[in-house]
């Protein structure tokens, strides 16, 4: 894998979770981070500390994803600091998990607001402020594969996505920049785990062919490898990171 020695990356959601490990592990590869958060500030600090202890460099900047004012701000803060973003990982999202029937109309709005508006707008500034040659990470999910009960609006959001994906690569290609997205399969994170008996987390390990729940870890090394230059002629994929789950 090629390192990532002066690129400069900005994931949103990045405070916790699979964002926070994306975080470290782009720094560990050499590149400069932009952790973006929306109210968890002090986790979101606390990996930049830990990014700078370790010798990186890294910000953490504040902005709410579903309002495009602050998605402009946050690229300004980070072009600001750093001078450019080479690599835009949209990983900031909510997942709301009720039958279709219970579903509320703010259940659907907030998600909706965050999982697809928040993507469009960091999409809508990439278009123009990326830097040529960079590369973006969306984030899917292996759940749009499946037919689960109680995430028929959480998977409707993220096959909006990996569909803005498909065509902004087109859109986007002639400056040199690979868009792909990333849908992991059930991880060992708080957003997977939150209200989630033993049983039900159980079962989602006999899913994959290693019995177990992914790592933040096996995500994270997956993306690092996007966002280098080796993986540039991967463009237009939704690429399952999975266990084989589906």
């Amino acid at each position: 894998m090629s390192t990532l020695t002066n690129k400069v990356v900005l994931i949103t959601g990045a405070s916790r979770g699979i964002g926070a490990t994306m975080a470290l592990h782009m720094a560990k590869a050499g590149a400069k981070v932009i952790v973006n958060y929306a109210g968890s500030q002090g986790p979101a600090e606390e990996v930049v500390a830990t990014i700078k202890a370790n010798g990186g460099e890294a910000i953490a900047v504040q902005a709410d994803v579903s309002k495009s004012a602050e998605v402009k701000a946050l690229f300004d803060a980070g072009i600001a600091h750093f001078g450019r973003i080479d690599v835009l990982v949209n990983n900031a999202g909510i997942m709301i998990t009720k039958l279709l029937k219970d579903t509320t109309d703010e259940d659907v709005e907030r998600q909706f607001d965050i999982n697809v508006k928040g993507v469009f707008y960091a999409l809508r500034e990439a278009a123009t402020r990326l830097a040529d040659n960079g590369s973006v990470i969306n984030f899917g999910t292996t759940i749009k594969r499946l037919m689960v009960p109680t995430y028929s609006t959480y998977t409707a959001t993220k096959a909006a996505v990996d569909q803005m994906s498909r065509v902004f690569a087109k859109e986007v290609g002639a400056r040199g920049i690979n868009v792909n997205t990333v849908s992991p399969g059930p991880t060992n994170t708080e957003l997977f785990l939150k209200g989630k008996p033993q049983e039900v987390i159980d079962r989602n390990k006999a899913m994959a062919a290693f019995n177990r729940l992914g790592e933040p870890e096996d995500i994270a090394k997956v993306v690092v490898f996007l966002a280098s230059d080796d993986a540039k002629w991967i463009d237009g994929q939704d690429i399952a990171v999975n266990g084989g789950v589906a």
